[in-house]
């Protein structure tokens, strides 16, 4: 089942995509919804991150580049960051490079949606506490990279974390490819089991510091590949599973003083 959140006019619905149609529905996914018989088209819509996030939750280096290269022993302690949510935009929507920033770089992620409190879980309990599945950007500015490796603030201007297109609830995600095309030319193509931390891993470790709640999203690391982007371009993550989530950087608009 594939849920969205978008908007018509000046209202906001969510809503479960199945091909052409958008159903509206009402409630919350994480507990009980119902549909309110209201449908759209995808063409009349304008559409939003899938959801609101309680919390982002990223982790760093988790791709190797070959099967060869994965380590033989996991860390002890992942290196693992947090993004605000005011980071979070949509489709569509522009990841404005701020005036002070010489860099970013775009990371396509396979991002975990929490469906249920977690707290003390074992790996192999973990897909019962996942919801769904969506695509995240890890935008990321290494200009603001502390020298003792401190990684939020590169990782915290608005609109640093696009998310969507939907959350896609049936997936399974040892199968699929992570891919980023920069103005129509591919620039990473990873499969899920060159993570170096599994979803399993990091999730069920992640519940050990930390309760996780409905609405969680963890972004699950990047394939090697990402690059330096500039205003104009054009950046395309996409897995076939989920779809594609696509966004235009632009440099943000000089500040005028009165």
């Amino acid at each position: 089942m594939k849920f969205v959140r978008f908007a018509v006019q000046d209202s906001r619905h969510t809503g479960v995509l199945k091909e052409n149609t958008i159903s509206v529905i009402k409630g919350n996914i994480f507990e009980k919804w119902d549909y309110t018989g209201q449908t759209f088209s995808p063409s009349e819509v304008r559409l939003l991150a899938p959801l609101e996030p309680n919390q982002i939750i990223g982790i760093g280096a988790n791709y190797a580049a070959a099967k060869s290269e994965l380590p033989r022993e996991m860390p002890s302690i992942p290196v693992f960051f947090f993004k605000p949510t005011s980071s979070v935009i949509g489709p569509n929507d522009a990841i404005v490079i701020p005036t002070a920033i010489k860099h970013v770089k775009f990371e396509s992620e396979l991002a975990v949606v929490i469906g249920k409190e977690a707290k003390n879980i074992a790996k192999e309990d973990v897909l019962d506490y996942i919801f769904g599945y969506t695509i995240g950007n890890d935008v990321t500015a290494p200009d603001y990279f502390h020298e003792d490796g401190h990684w939020t603030i590169g990782k915290s201007f608005d609109s640093f974390t696009p998310l969507g297109p939907v959350i896609e609830t049936e997936l399974d995600f040892k199968s699929i490819h992570v891919k980023a095309f920069l103005n129509g030319v591919e620039k990473q193509n990873s499969s899920t089991d060159l993570m170096i931390i599994s979803v399993e891993q990091m999730i069920a470790y992640l519940s050990t510091v930390m309760t996780l709640k409905p609405g969680d999203v963890v972004l699950t690391g990047s394939p090697v590949g990402a690059e330096l982007v500039s205003a104009n371009d054009i950046i395309e993550c996409t897995i076939r599973e989920i779809g594609t989530l696509q966004n235009p950087f632009a440099a943000e608009k000089a500040r005028v003083n009165v």
